[in-house]
This record gives C-alpha cells, sequence and structure tokens, in this order.
C-alpha cells in the first residue's frame, strides 16, 4: 500500500501550490497554500467530499505502483522501461492534491447564463448526441474530470501550464477506470495516473510512460475550446458542469495564473529544448495526422474578423476555421477577461468525396462550391447543405513550447 504524503520538503522548494500541477506567473505563496489547505473542503452537502486522496467509490489500487515510487526513481521497480526519461518528472503537488472531479452536476445552459460571460471559454463534448460543455473556468482548478457521455466513459483534461484540453475515453482493454493528477509535471505539463493501475500517463498525447501499463494509447475524443457565447446559440438544449457542485470551494472565475499567456514569458518549470522557430509561449494550433505533425502560429489563421485557412496534413486536405469572441483564460485576473483569441475548429474539408472550399463571410464561413453557410464548429446551418457536418480533426489550441514537446519533427507555420 502506497502513502499518501510524501516528499514534502521537495514540494515545499517548490512553493507547492494547489492549481495545476505549479506556480503560474503572478502567484503568490500566501495564495497557493490557502488553496491547498482548502483542498478537502466540503462545499456542497449533497456532494460530499472525503480527505482521502482516492474517492471512496474507487477501489484502492494495492499492486505495484508507478505513482508511489516515481519519486524514488522508477529504472529499478520492475515496470515496462519508461517511454520518458523519469529524472524530469518534477514533483510539484501531492498526489490529488489538485483534486479530479468524479461526480460531475450538471445544469441548463439557462442556470449556467448566470455565472458565464460571453467570452468565456469551455471545452465542448458531444457524443453520440450528448452535448456536455466544461467551463474553463472550473477545469483550470480542478484538471480532469471523470464523466460519462452519451453512454461513453471519459475523462475531460486540461492543463493551464501548456494551454491545452483533450478527452480520453476511459475505458482501457474494456476495463472502466478513472484517473487523477499524479503531482508531477513532465515539460511543464500534467501528469495523470490511472485508478485501477497506477500507471503514470502523459495528458498531452495520452500515452501511459510508466508503470503497468506503459506503451498504452487512450482514444482521444474531439473537444474542442469554444466561447460561451457560440455554445449557448449552438447547443441551447446542452448541460454546463455546475460551478456550484464541484465538491470543492475554489474562487472559480478568477485565473490563478494571471499573466502566463505572454508570448515573452517562459514556461514554469520547463526544462526541454525549443527551437527558434517562435518563442515558447507562442500560441499555435497543433495537428498530428498519422504521425504527421503540423503547427500553425495564432497569427497565421487570425484576423479581424473570422477567417478559413486551407492546407494539407499527411496528403489530408484541412481547413481551419477561426473566429474571434473567445478570451484567454491564462491572461488576466478574470477568466472571462482575457485578450481575445478566438474559437478555433480543424476538420477535413470534404463531404461524400467532394473537396469544399471554404471562405470567410460576414461572422461565418461559406462554401465557394454550394454556397452553404458553416459555423466554426463545421456544421451547415443554412443553404443545399444545411445540417451536414465537417469530419473534426483533432487539434490543440496550445502553446509552441508543448507542442514542439511532443511533436519535435513538426512541421511550422508562422505568421
Amino acid at each position: 500500500m502506497r502513502s499518501y504524503i510524501r516528499n514534502i520538503t521537495a514540494i515545499a522548494a517548490f512553493g507547492l501550490v494547489a492549481v495545476a500541477c505549479g506556480a503560474g506567473s503572478g502567484e503568490s505563496t500566501a495564495t497557493s497554500t490557502t488553496a491547498r489547505d482548502s483542498a478537502t473542503t466540503t462545499t456542497q452537502e449533497d456532494t460530499p467530499v472525503t480527505t482521502d486522496r482516492i474517492p471512496t467509490s474507487v477501489p484502492t489500487f494495492d499492486g505495484p505502483s508507478a505513482l508511489d515510487v516515481a519519486p524514488d526513481g522508477l529504472s529499478d521497480a520492475g515496470f515496462p522501461k519508461p517511454l520518458i526519461d523519469t529524472d524530469r518528472l518534477i514533483q510539484g503537488q501531492v498526489p490529488d492534491g489538485i483534486p479530479a472531479i468524479d461526480q460531475p452536476r450538471f445544469v441548463d445552459v439557462a442556470a449556467a447564463e448566470e455565472w458565464m460571460t460571453d467570452a468565456e471559454a469551455l471545452v465542448v463534448l458531444d457524443i453520440n448526441g450528448d452535448v456536455r460543455a466544461y467551463p474553463v473556468q472550473i477545469l483550470i482548478w480542478h484538471e480532469i474530470v471523470n464523466d460519462t457521455v452519451g453512454d461513453v466513459p471519459v475523462a475531460i483534461t486540461y492543463c493551464p501550464l501548456c494551454n491545452s484540453a483533450v478527452t480520453y475515453e476511459r475505458r482501457i482493454d474494456g476495463r472502466t477506470t478513472t484517473f487523477g493528477t499524479s503531482g508531477f509535471l513532465f515539460s511543464s505539463a500534467l501528469v495523470m495516473y490511472d485508478r485501477a493501475t497506477e500507471s503514470l500517463w502523459t495528458h498531452f498525447d495520452g500515452v501511459a510512460v510508466a508503470g503497468i501499463r506503459t506503451g498504452t494509447r487512450l482514444e482521444a475524443i474531439s473537444s474542442p475550446l469554444l466561447a460561451w457565447a457560440d455554445f449557448k446559440v449552438a447547443y441551447p438544449d446542452a448541460t454546463v458542469l455546475d460551478v456550484e457542485r464541484t465538491g470543492h470551494s475554489r474562487p472559480y472565475g478568477s485565473n490563478p495564473y494571471v499573466g502566463y499567456d505572454d508570448i515573452v514569458s517562459y514556461p514554469f518549470l520547463f526544462d526541454g529544448d525549443v527551437d527558434d522557430r517562435a518563442p515558447a509561449q507562442q500560441r499555435v494550433v497543433g495537428v498530428n495526422l498519422d504521425g504527421v505533425a503540423r503547427a500553425w502560429t495564432l497569427e497565421a489563421i487570425s484576423g479581424d474578423g473570422p477567417t478559413a485557412t486551407h492546407d494539407s496534413v499527411a496528403n489530408t486536405p484541412v481547413v481551419i476555421l477561426w473566429k474571434p469572441g473567445q478570451s484567454s483564460a491564462l491572461d488576466e485576473s478574470s477568466i472571462g477577461g482575457g485578450r481575445d483569441v478566438g474559437s478555433v475548429g480543424v476538420f477535413r474539408s470534404e463531404i461524400d468525396g467532394r473537396t469544399l472550399t471554404l471562405e470567410a463571410r460576414d461572422d461565418a464561413f461559406r462554401d465557394v462550391e454550394t454556397g452553404s453557410t458553416w459555423d466554426v464548429l463545421g456544421r451547415a446551418v443554412a443553404g443545399p447543405l444545411v445540417g451536414q457536418i465537417l469530419e473534426p480533426i483533432a487539434h490543440l489550441d496550445t502553446f509552441w513550447f508543448a507542442w514542439l514537446s511532443y511533436n519535435p519533427a513538426t512541421d511550422f507555420v508562422g505568421g
């Protein structure tokens, strides 16, 4: 059985914080300590929170745990050879010190309108017609939500330090598990652990990098970031993760990383290499198809109004749709008050074997071939193709250093 508290000296040396695996720019030690001490506060009578690391609904793992031995080294632990240099794992928190949400509660769009602002970012998940939104103002404090959407068990993950949101199916070889935060960073990014085997997984690509499951890759599910104003119009009947019933007390709506989204800053506790094609904190949109990676800077695919950028990746025609209106969650003290970075959708630009040429028109997009009108979610909302949906391509809105860490051979489009 693993111990629950360890490496306190090392943690203190890093100025332990209770958000996103480590302290962001502009965050004080006093604020961090207060947040950490409140990590197990029960704020909802109908949503009990235990002081145990693992929710009471999840069986305690009793086997050989990578999570347990990682602080002392994994090279001689009897596991498969790790896929990363485990000496580069940096412990910024105790396991589950940043608590995942394991019993998510939801409200309708009308109720969420009371506490969401139009420019705020949220993660959108649509599985089998079950549409749910996960506001970044909640994710920034919890990083993982274990949920079941459209009868599919999923883990919605968000790493503030690399500004990336990725959703994975949490069924591994037919066995359903849940995920928690390990407390470790690798290349300044979230490292997760699964509660079935306590293997360590990198958030960015969903690969088990240490432990029993080493080499296993989770199935990613498209879950783009979108502005609240666009979401509520596109999905008026959807549900939204409830800020009032997370089971924890946090200053939701505030950004603990004020000024982190700054191109001249440097990633927190990052020990990797960044080439000179762009600054480390440059915002990019990244795509990896069939092992071929390509990244576009935000400036290359954005403008004063909506833009449509056509390109190809691994011989696949793609279109990147961008529209203004989404604020950076990592800029100002308020999640909804940051600079406008816009919302992005990446899609195959083909329908029924026919390649479409999309152009930005007013506040929407129109294809040259049929004159149909499309939204940033790749849905035809008017014209001959109304009701059709472009096939989404998994992409990441992230920072250059993070994309490069996992895609070192990437193509790059600046602008």
